[in-house]
């Protein structure tokens, strides 16, 4: 989208285990209090495999900050065990040599890991174009008329291998700003919206944005 530009992205990609870790932290939270989970794991524990070893409880205790600790920490735990079961170290690099439905299917084969998870790690630590579908992405695709699904996972399953070469980065980051700030879930700001007159949404608010700042970010309001 021209509107946001493109995003930049790291030289180096995120190892696919911090990715994945990361991902899970994030779910059900903002990205403040899962950055402080994710920091107080890797500053707290030295490695991925000290942090297998320790308790469920302790690392619950440890990422309480991302809410859902009980669930998440279950999760994190799981998967740690099956990555030490599978190849006796903490290592995804094998992952590169699978085509992404193979990863899928790997990872989403853990318990308490999904498609949207399992996703990002295609995309943001293997550089794969898969767009992970969000809330955000699953709700602006809709309401473009993109797709006609009833959640998340039906997104992505409609969207996978439809995508032009090398755009999934810079649509799956772009369409979750457009999420966040314009297309919000209650009262989207349709009148500012960068591709309003492309977009199939039956119910616009076309009313008056004003323009304000706060913490040095244009925020957007209807008046």
């Amino acid at each position: 989208m021209k509107h946001f530009g493109v995003p930049e992205r790291p030289a180096k990609l995120p190892n696919p285990v911090d990715t994945l870790i990361a991902t899970i932290l994030s779910q059900n939270t903002n990205d403040r209090n899962s950055y402080r989970a994710y920091q107080n794991l890797k500053s707290r524990y030295k490695s991925w495999k000290e942090v297998a070893e320790v308790s469920r409880k302790q690392i619950e205790s440890t990422i309480k900050v991302a809410g859902l600790g009980k669930q998440k920490s279950s999760a994190i735990k799981k998967f740690l065990s099956s990555l030490k079961k599978r190849n006796d170290n903490f290592d995804m690099r094998y992952l590169q040599k699978m085509q992404d439905d193979e990863i899928l299917n790997e990872l989403t084969s853990i318990n308490g890991i999904g498609v949207k998870t399992a996703s990002c790690v295609l995309l943001f630590s293997l550089d794969r174009n898969v767009c992970p579908v969000d809330t955000h992405v699953h709700r602006t695709l809709n309401r473009i008329g993109l797709v006609d699904t009833k959640t998340p996972v039906k997104t992505f399953e409609l969207i996978s291998g439809k995508l032009p070469k090398g755009i999934a980065h810079q649509f799956h980051t772009n369409l979750i700003k457009l999420g966040r700030i314009i297309c919000k879930s209650a009262k989207p700001l349709c009148s500012v919206c960068p591709i309003l007159k492309q977009c199939k949404y039956e119910h616009k608010n076309i009313q008056p944005v004003t323009v304000r700042k706060g913490n040095g970010f244009l925020l957007l309001d209807s008046i």
